[in-house]
């Protein structure tokens, strides 16, 4: 046991040597081998210095080759640049070189031009005081010979050539007016009967009476109702006068608005056809009715401005136009007559190359001042151009409508041509209904007015009655009393004439003085 205790003991000693051994063995083999990579290393290390260090030189020597090269090849080219701007310079000196000679050739030229010419002045001016000095000697022998002196020669002169070119002048002046006249004349025939000949329109006779036909005479009955509640809110409602007789089937609605009349006339048709008569019934359809006669005035008034052409007319001015189609003067439509106006202000504008939008505009907004004269005091040429005025109008437009029935001066040949126009719808036959004898009861009772007044002498109604023109003895009326005398003449006048528009009353005092030579 000893014995393997020993050998064990010897075994472990061994291997503990032979462990030491080899670690000793394995420590110097890495450095060994660690010793071997650092030199091999250090070697390839060198290698690649020496081969970067080579590359390097090779880099450089192409570098500074290639540098050369370019510095050699734009030495050449501004060599080349610098050749070809000094021979253009050379040319640029040669051609000033060249100008600068013949600028000094030309200004020896102008030099000796100029000594030539005044050497020529001088010549020209000893010659104008030859010809002057001549010119002295004859007038001094002329005045010799005739015994009247250079002045008194030429006022006699001058005064028989103003004469004869005075005469000559007013022959002249007198032929050319006679012609004038005279082919105006002919040529306002002319187009004037063209406008006629070329519009064509029926005429329809209105008044300010509407007739409803009813079906029978208990109808009427039914359209008084219990007390007349029935005819009293029929007439509160629309504003006219329902006249309810012995006229058999029939019931007359009288009114001077004729928009209201209209208004009327249909809602008492609707309400008979409906059978449904009563005060709230008729309220119902008064305003149904009224709503449907707004839109068609709105679309009256759309309608003839389209017709004509004209299409920018302010918004608040078409409903005014559509009015036009309820108002009648003389039973004449003045939609109608508005209508007219501006075509046959047109046709003759074409014919005397006017302007045609202007003439239509001024024809189709003349009348315009009728929508509203029966709410606006004063005549409706007057009350149209200041509504023209509120719509921004052009002064031209604004002078045709004031001036179409003469209460203004016409500035403009529009204007004139809206005052014939104007003229010629409403004389066309059959266009306007006033009998002759109302007529001439209208004049007369104007006149009578006048006489009425002690300090009358004569009275003339003029002017389709527009105008009435009074004399009076100048030595029983002074200037102040004239003022006052046509104040009271046009006060009667509005008393106790009913008439259409405005009456111009013109009081005239004239004066004379009468000598006699013996």
């Amino acid at each position: 046991m000893i014995i393997i205790a020993e050998i064990e003991r010897v075994y472990q000693i061994f291997v503990l040597a032979a462990l030491i051994a080899g670690m000793a063995f394995g420590y110097f083999y890495r450095k060994y081998i660690a010793k071997i990579k650092i030199s091999s290393a250090e070697e390839m290390a060198a290698k690649i210095v020496d081969d970067a260090r080579h590359a390097a030189e090779s880099i450089k020597r192409e570098k500074i080759l290639e540098a050369k090269e370019r510095i050699e090849k734009e030495r050449a080219e501004f060599e080349r640049d610098s050749r070809g701007r000094r021979i253009e310079l050379q040319k640029l000196e040669s051609r000033l070189l060249q100008r600068e000679e013949n600028l000094d050739k030309k200004l020896e030229l102008l030099e000796k031009r100029g000594r030539e010419l005044a050497c020529s002045e001088e010549d020209v001016k000893r010659k104008r005081e030859e010809i002057e000095r001549l010119r002295q000697e004859e007038i001094q022998k002329l005045e010799s010979l005739s015994e009247i002196s250079r002045e008194e020669a030429k006022k006699m002169l001058m005064d028989s050539l103003e004469t004869e070119a005075r005469y000559e002048s007013s022959k002249l002046i007198r032929k050319i007016e006679d012609d004038a006249k005279a082919t105006a004349e002919k040529k306002a025939r002319n187009i004037i009967s063209l406008a006629i000949q070329r519009l064509s329109s029926d005429q329809v006779q209105e008044t300010t009476v509407s007739t409803v036909s009813l079906p029978n005479d208990e109808m009427k009955g039914r359209i008084i109702g219990r007390e007349g509640r029935n005819i009293r809110a029929l007439e509160t409602l629309t504003g006219v006068d329902v006249i309810i007789d012995d006229t058999p089937g029939a019931v007359t609605l009288s009114g001077y608005d004729p928009i209201r009349r209209e208004v009327a006339r249909i809602s008492l048709e609707r309400l008979i056809s409906d059978g449904r008569i009563h005060p709230a019934r008729i309220e119902e359809m008064v305003a149904k009715v009224q709503k449907e006669i707004d839109d068609t005035i709105l679309e009256e008034g759309e309608k003839l401005a389209f017709e004509l052409g004209v299409h920018d007319i302010p918004k608040e001015a078409i409903p005014l136009l559509g009015k036009l189609k309820f108002r009648t003067s003389y039973g004449q439509n003045v939609l109608q007559h508005s209508r007219e106006v501006a075509y046959i202000a047109s046709i003759m504008a074409s014919e005397l190359h006017g302007n045609l939008s202007l003439v239509k505009r001024a024809g189709l907004l003349h009348d315009i001042g009728k929508a509203v004269d029966q709410e606006v005091e004063g005549p409706h040429a007057a009350i149209g151009a200041d509504i023209a005025k509120r719509f921004n109008e052009q002064e031209v437009i604004v002078n045709a409508i004031a001036a179409h029935h003469g209460e203004v001066e016409p500035k403009s040949v529009e204007a004139v041509l809206i005052q014939a126009a104007d003229a010629i719808s409403a004389a066309r036959p059959g266009a306007r209904r006033e009998s002759l004898e109302i007529y001439l009861k209208r004049l007369e009772r104007l006149e009578k007015i006048a006489y009425s007044f002690r300090e009358v002498e004569k009275a003339y109604a003029i002017q389709a009655g527009r105008e009435i023109r009074v004399m009076v003895q100048s030595e029983n009326v002074d200037d102040l009393r004239l003022r006052d005398l046509g104040c009271e003449i046009a006060k009667r006048i509005e008393n106790e004439l009913e008439y259409p528009g405005q009456i111009k009353v013109t009081v005239i005092r004239e004066t004379r003085v009468v000598e006699y030579a013996k």
